[in-house]
């Protein structure tokens, strides 16, 4: 059974009764329910089909950030072999919400940078639920300076609702470690590919998403704040963050629409934790693609970059 969002109510009710029916054909008693559940299960499919084709912006802000979505370590794991990952910023020490390090992807070195939110109550303490602090960020900075030192590509995993707010970040200076890890994502000499497999929130993402190339699973959102922040700020009720979801235009399609993003990355019907090795194994393949791409155009990756995100806007 899955983690149910609250519009998932009609799927949940009938793969309750799935479940019901394969215990009861376990049970040993001579009842025939495979008609039955072949059936419900159509209906299932129906009802995800019917659902997922309408979602609305806050649907997919809450799809965005289901428990069960892969994460970053899922990714790591999956598309990469040989992962040596680094630890500290070599000032103050290490922040558990941004992991990287160096691998080989499909035979080639890499430079991977992701921000992991955690799969259970003690992940998601120790990672902070992916909210990094300026140590984490800071070592971002590194593995960059590295990656361009060795002329290694760079695949960035985007997944926050933002950089951590709390007192401690602000003191060791947040703003401008979020300041110098965008500037370095933008100035680096080697091509770099960015993918928000969840949510991408405000500097905390764009901090590492300043990329050649720039792609979002089908229900990822990305936006400059929460939809729940906005919502504070507008009318000062959290509580309208449906409301502010809407008209921040913070889903894949609205910001592809923008020229925001290159691409995006399709999901199965019910989302990307319902099928998590295809999404993660379509992912490898854009972003095997996208270097593809870069390194067919012969391009120089400093002004690609810089190009492409100055031209944000211009069009509108």
């Amino acid at each position: 059974m899955y983690n149910y969002l609250d519009f998932e109510k009609p799927v949940a009710d009938l793969e309750g009764q799935i479940l019901e029916l394969k215990k009861l054909a376990d049970s040993g008693e001579a009842v025939d329910v495979a008609e039955e559940i072949a059936r419900l299960e159509k209906r299932v499919a129906d009802a995800l089909r019917d659902i997922y084709r309408q979602l609305t912006p806050w649907q997919k802000a809450q799809v965005a950030r289901h428990p069960d979505r892969p994460h970053c370590m899922d990714y790591v794991e999956s598309l990469f072999s040989d992962f040596t990952p680094l630890a500290g910023d070599r000032s103050f020490g290490d922040d558990s919400a941004i992991v990287g390090g160096f691998a080989r992807f499909r035979g080639e070195p890499v430079a991977i940078i992701g921000q992991e939110k955690g799969s259970d109550t003690k992940s998601r303490l120790k990672h902070n639920f992916g909210m990094a602090r300026p140590e984490g960020y800071r070592k971002a900075v590194r593995i960059m300076e590295l990656a361009e030192r060795f002329q290694i590509p760079m695949i960035t995993l985007v997944d926050t609702a933002g950089a951590y707010p709390g007192i401690g970040a602000e003191e060791r200076g947040q703003a401008e470690a979020i300041a110098r890890s965008t500037s370095k994502s933008l100035s680096m000499s080697v091509p770099s590919v960015s993918v928000i497999i969840g949510e991408g929130g405000s500097g905390g993402a764009i901090a590492i998403a300043t990329a050649n190339k720039v792609f979002m699973l089908e229900h990822s959102i990305y936006s400059v704040i929460s939809p729940e922040g906005a919502a504070s700020i507008l009318w000062h009720d959290s509580t309208r963050a449906r409301d502010a979801a809407t008209n921040m235009r913070i889903t894949a399609q609205d910001l592809l629409e923008l020229k925001v993003i290159d691409d995006i990355i399709g999901e199965p019907i019910g989302g990307a934790h319902r099928a998590p090795e295809k999404v993660i194994a379509d992912a490898g393949d854009r972003i095997a693609g996208a270097f593809e791409e870069l390194a067919a155009s012969a391009t120089d990756y400093r002004e690609h970059r810089r190009e492409k995100f100055l031209a944000i806007g211009r069009t509108l």
